[in-house]
């Protein structure tokens, strides 16, 4: 098969307006990965630095190449039983803007999952957190300890610099680490990776998060956090968390904004995440939450101060709230019991968890709030 001529004609008139302005992606997976790895040698070889070759990226995880739709209608063309073609979806993050606020110390949210009581045995020291979101201020006083350099995947030649804020404040809930004049996070020793995937506001593609999720697990993080989600499914995006899964990374997904009793969104309805829903201060679901079957664990996610950009704090609401508490607890254990599988971790949030409440007053019963000491007391017996 003629590999250099499909190669070549990736390269006629891909100007860099044209490969600039197009928001059309295409995501192909191929098959053979022996197809997969001969296509992107001839690229690299045949690329360089020509136009719009900045605009194709790969994911060896899942053997696939991302690209606008002009750039890849060649390989469409040539390699069509050999590939799975997919639209590159969007996905938003899962938060509710709330207002400015001050330094919390410890929020309620960490202190109502008991994560306090537990720094005695665990301060998370040394797990690898990759946060697939906005961005982070490294700048943030309660954050300069707590984070590493990570990737930017808008902006290659950047850090992943947070221009919206959601990023810094997930990351605040799991690792900030100043007690005395800022606010703490559950695992205040852990260290955040923070995967640039979403822009300004809020948005991403779904090529982004396979590509964030690929090098989280290159990387060799512990934990990734997703605090967001889409609605439809997508064939790549679940292939390439199967893959983590099965190395053992754990993938922690809120479950969406929706108020939905009987479903959640995309990534957390996949069996190899851990799907978390919100509580508020009364162990309630809030109206926002969705809950039902499809949720593992609940967290606190309803009016939570954390980070923010410029140094700064802010109030938000949303099952990204929730996620980042349970992703925090986990590592926790982590620091002290490495390498537990996802699963026993997922079943042992479950067996520790705390009722939670329905509006009416009843109690739920297929799932609970996250108990974060006595998720690590009974951890630590594994």
């Amino acid at each position: 098969m003629n590999y250099t001529r499909i190669m070549q004609s990736l390269l006629i008139e891909t100007g860099p307006q044209q490969c600039s302005q197009e928001k059309d992606r295409r995501i192909l997976t191929f098959h053979d990965p022996k197809l997969y790895l001969e296509c992107v040698h001839q690229w690299n070889e045949l690329s360089g630095s020509a136009p719009g070759s900045q605009h194709v990226h790969y994911s060896p995880l899942t053997q696939s190449i991302i690209a606008p739709s002009s750039l890849t209608a060649p390989i469409e063309a040539e390699f069509r039983q050999d590939i799975t073609v997919e639209e590159d979806s969007q996905v938003c993050i899962h938060a509710v803007q709330g207002t400015m606020d001050t330094g919390p110390g410890v929020p309620w949210g960490i202190k109502q999952i008991k994560a306090p009581q537990a720094w005695s045995l665990s301060t998370g020291h040394r797990v690898k957190i990759g946060v697939i979101d906005t961005g982070v201020d490294f700048h943030h006083p309660d954050l300069q300890y707590s984070v590493t350099r990570g990737i930017n995947l808008i902006n290659r030649n950047m850090l992943p610099y947070d221009d919206n804020g959601h990023g810094t404040h997930i990351s605040g809930t799991i690792a900030a680490a100043n007690s005395t004049q800022g606010m703490i996070g559950v695992a205040p020793r852990s260290t955040v990776y923070p995967v640039k995937a979403f822009d300004h506001n809020g948005s991403a593609y779904v090529s982004d998060i396979v590509m964030g999720i690929d090098w989280c697990v290159r990387t060799g993080v512990d934990i990734i956090n997703m605090s967001f989600g889409m609605q439809t499914r997508s064939r790549t995006l679940l292939e390439v968390v199967i893959k983590a899964y099965q190395s053992g990374v754990i993938i922690v997904a809120s479950s969406g904004n929706d108020g939905k009793r009987r479903s959640v969104d995309y990534p957390a309805k996949y069996s190899q995440t851990i799907s978390v829903g919100a509580t508020d201060r009364y162990r309630k679901i809030p109206s926002f939450s969705n809950r039902g079957q499809y949720v593992d664990i609940y967290a606190p996610g309803d009016r939570i101060v954390s980070a923010w950009i410029h140094g700064k704090y802010h109030e938000m609401s949303g099952t990204s709230m929730a996620t980042s508490h349970v992703s925090g607890t986990i590592a926790l254990l982590l620091a002290q019991k490495p390498g537990i599988k996802p699963a026993t971790i997922k079943s042992l949030l479950k067996r520790t968890s705390v009722p939670v409440r329905l509006r009416k007053g009843r109690t739920l019963s297929d799932s609970g709030e996250v108990h974060t000491l006595k998720f690590l007391r009974e951890g630590l017996k594994l």
